[in-house]
């Protein structure tokens, strides 16, 4: 039984869907006002891995996610550039959309931009208005904090910390709470803003995700997604928000929140200036071996980046497509089965994917000493593929006098040669190639 840590309660809970096998699942997703940077790449890397497990459960996931293309950031990116918000916003668009594809993020049904959904802020924010939990002053419409007594229960507290995100929430001297958040701005000179008979403007950050998810998915759905640093005040915002219109709660069933990519454990992110955005990233490595870093570390753990780390990574990889290259003797029936049954048993316990990964390279470990055949190359490819690793599983083509060599060893070292055996690994290796010995003779691969 899978068994996720929900945010909301605090603890591992049965994962049991509102209508069936269906799961309507809303990830927050980028402001597009710059290139995203690899925190990003952990979050949706490790969504993305989630996604994929529960399909392979044999759920029938909706994946939803929002793009945020309105906002302070990108319109001051566009004063800055001298370019139109929305070629700003587009731009950036198509880069986070390149970033996902090369780091093999492909399980999103939908992309929802907040500009396709103006009318239906209009609507949230009149209804919370007519409800008399919305305000209005010379800026804007706020939210009323001390009008929903919920508000703090999933953060279990109401006030900022140095860890949240840029909370967005403007400042203003006529705001009744301090912690009020503006739903609509009412327009400036030389800002975008649409029209409405409440007042031209455009939307706050909070109100475009709910006023997106009330329109795919109702007034509740399964499974909310997002960075810590967005619990409060985004995603406290976004409950008060929906559940003052509704009057139903929870908003969402299941909360999942990914933890920081630190660098010099510090938090990762534009702010501090200390990122690295995916495209330098994979100037330097393959988005296979950035996505196996990402996956094979807990989406709730803290990790410190460095490329000492996805040195480790890309040597993690290049192991397993070493081994599917060689896998061509028999199968241990009992090993397949005792991996599987733990392999499986650790990602039920809350996707956790490094004990989960443990138990894989424990099995290409033996396989790699005793041998495996068929059945243990398709578990392997079984795992790969819900890991959503795209890796090379061709074998590589060795030089045929490279392979007279190595058999000329194998014969020396079956003969008990050993001074014969070593001399001709060198002259292997001086061709650059690393020849090893199996159960069920030997491999042959070129040094990376």
């Amino acid at each position: 039984m899978l068994k996720l840590y929900n945010t909301l309660t605090r603890k591992k809970e049965a994962f049991k869907p509102l209508k069936g096998k269906h799961v309507n699942f809303f990830v927050c997703g980028p402001t597009t006002y710059d290139h995203s940077h690899i925190g990003h790449a952990k979050s949706y890397v490790q969504f993305d891995v989630i996604v994929r497990y529960l399909r392979y459960l044999g759920y029938d996931v909706f994946y939803l996610m929002n793009i945020t293309d309105i906002d302070d950031k990108i319109i001051r990116r566009s004063q800055e550039e001298n370019e139109d918000w929305k070629v700003i916003a587009r731009k950036y668009e198509k880069s986070f959309i390149e970033d996902m594809k090369s780091i093999g993020v492909d399980s999103v049904n939908k992309y929802a931009r907040a500009t396709d959904y103006i009318k239906d802020i209009q609507s949230q924010v009149k209804r919370l208005i007519d409800k008399g939990v919305a305000y209005k002053i010379s800026d804007g419409y706020y939210f009323d904090l001390t009008k929903f007594s919920d508000y703090g229960k999933l953060a279990r507290r109401t006030k900022q910390h140095a860890e949240d995100g840029v909370s967005r929430i403007d400042e203003h001297k006529e705001k009744r709470n301090k912690g009020d958040f503006c739903l609509w701005k009412f327009s400036k000179e030389n800002e975008n803003s649409w029209k409405w008979v409440l007042g031209d403007g455009r939307p706050g950050w909070h109100i475009e995700d709910t006023s997106i998810t009330e329109k795919e998915f109702g007034s509740q759905y399964d499974m909310h997604g997002g960075g810590i640093d967005l619990i409060f005040p985004h995603h406290e915002a976004e409950i008060a928000q929906m559940e003052s219109i509704s009057g139903k709660k929870p908003l969402v069933k299941y909360w999942l929140h990914t933890a920081f990519l630190k660098i010099n454990n510090e938090k990762m992110s534009k702010s501090l200036k200390n990122f690295v955005t995916i495209k330098e990233a994979l100037k330097t490595y393959d988005g296979k071996v950035l996505r196996f870093f990402f996956a094979s570390n807990h989406y709730r753990t803290p990790v410190n980046f460095s490329y000492d780390v996805l040195e480790q990574s890309k040597s993690a990889v290049q192991r397993l497509e070493e081994t599917l290259r060689s896998l061509k003797g028999k199968d241990n029936p009992s090993l397949i089965a005792k991996t599987k049954n733990e392999f499986f048993k650790h990602l039920n316990n809350d996707f956790d994917t490094p004990r989960a990964l443990a138990v894989v390279f424990n099995f290409v470990r033996e396989v790699n000493k005793k041998g495996g055949g068929k059945q243990s190359k398709a578990l392997l490819l079984e795992i790969i593929n819900l890991f959503g690793l795209q890796l090379d599983v061709h074998a590589e083509k060795i030089p045929s006098s490279l392979l007279q060599l190595a058999e000329k060893r194998e014969a020396a070292r079956k003969a008990k040669n050993w001074k014969e055996a070593d001399i001709l690994r060198e002259k292997i290796a001086e061709k650059g190639y690393l020849v090893e010995d199996a159960a069920d003779g030997f491999r042959i691969r070129k040094i990376a």
